[in-house]
């Protein structure tokens, strides 16, 4: 049996305001494309489909097209709700969508129903677990048969939720189990870009919970990453932060053997457009053959000048139309390591005001600008005092 294992779509989103549209629609065009080409028995997403709880309409347009255009290929579909989707929005009409052959599965309950798919050596039994915020979901988590109450945290609803699976598929005889969750697992790389879920500063579970299953498709980590042989992430089909500028984007094609046992491959998805980190003077930025290769990356910039330039972002953007994020660290300064009360001591709001100048561009104030601050000072004041006149 042939599994795609795909994650973290996050559509709807953009990059630093970046619109992503086309290059999330040139993925699930790709999806599409490998199903047919792979002759994909069943395509397995492990959450996190939109970017936010109320997806924009065309982000929900996308995904209904892709789902259909991916059932149309041939594929059966299982899909589970993670951290930044709503569960209830995304498994509206899910019991219909089962008819089609398009499995959501969004409800804590329902994660020992099994989707249940058959080959030549028999039959194979999907779990889709969606995202448990461990707190909210304890109450609905199906009951009975594995130890009782169910623990706290999230390695504790996890546990729970993997053994009532183990129980299940013993309770029907079958072998060959595969499970797709939501979460962070030890050993698995974050980056900037996935919204934080620990509790009580707990966020990771352990490897052990799923080690007798034949595949764990896992979401919410963005790197594509292998855990164990078994249990992978796909990671997200782009990047969403720059400190996702060297992942390797793809998913997983899973061949499931008679006996249970999977070959991974890296199917490498589509780049719309790289992510370049830079760093230097802005003459060199503009001026050096060195950084020509990035013209039509999107691009982070730090800069080094001694001083903050005037109009640097207009600059940079004449030779790096997609440059996106501006940051200014002047090479040689090291930073104040006093408190804010200290650093303000025994100065009035103008000497204040101007060290505040100083500070973010790393030259003092000229005279006309120290001249501009102390007159915005003076109206204030007489603002202030003029209301408080009135009120007496």
């Amino acid at each position: 049996m042939r599994l795609l294992h795909t994650s973290d779509w996050h559509l709807g989103r953009s990059l630093h305001r970046a619109d992503l549209r086309a290059a999330q629609s040139a993925f699930l065009d790709h999806l599409v494309d490998t199903v047919r080409a792979e002759k994909v028995d069943a395509v397995l997403v492990a959450g996190d489909v939109y970017d936010r709880a109320v997806p924009p309409v065309d982000a929900v347009e996308l995904c209904a097209d892709a789902l259909r255009r991916l059932h149309d290929a041939g594929a059966r579909i299982v899909v589970i709700s993670g951290n930044h989707d709503s569960a209830r929005r995304l498994g509206f009409v899910s019991d219909l969508l089962e008819l089609a052959g398009v499995h959501v599965r969004t409800r804590p309950g329902a994660l020992a129903d099994p989707v249940l798919l058959e080959d030549a050596h028999g039959p194979v039994a999907v779990y889709g677990v969606p995202y448990l915020e461990p707190d909210a979901v304890r109450d609905d988590l199906p009951p009975g048969g594995t130890g009782g109450e169910v623990p706290r945290g999230h390695a504790g609803v996890l546990g729970y939720a993997a053994r009532r699976i183990r129980a299940d598929a013993d309770s029907r005889g079958v072998r060959r189990r595969v499970v797709l969750a939501h979460g962070w697992v030890a050993g698995g790389a974050a980056s900037e870009s996935e919204r934080d879920i620990s509790v009580g500063g707990v966020g990771q579970v352990p490897a052990a919970l799923f080690e007798d299953f034949s595949y764990v498709a896992l979401g919410h980590l963005h790197g594509q990453q292998t855990i164990a042989g078994h249990l992978r992430y796909s990671g997200s089909p782009l990047p969403y932060s720059f400190s996702e500028a060297m992942h390797r984007k793809g998913s997983w094609l899973v061949e499931l053997d008679g006996a249970g046992a999977i070959r991974a491959e890296r199917v490498p998805a589509p780049v719309h457009r790289r992510l370049s980190v830079l760093r230097g003077p802005l003459k060199d930025l503009l001026s050096s053959a060195a950084f020509a290769p990035y013209e039509d990356d999107f691009v982070s910039v730090t800069l080094t000048d001694p001083s903050r330039p005037e109009a640097a972002m207009d600059a940079l953007r004449a030779r790096f139309p997609h440059v996106l994020v501006l940051a200014f660290e002047p090479e040689g300064v090291r930073p104040d390591e006093r408190g804010y009360r200290a650093r303000i001591a025994g100065r009035d709001d103008l000497s204040v005001a101007a060290e505040f100048v100083r500070h973010v561009r790393n030259s003092p104030a000229s005279d006309s600008e120290r001249q501009l601050l102390a007159g915005a000072f003076e109206a204030v004041r007489a603002e202030e005092a003029e209301e408080a006149e009135d009120a007496a």
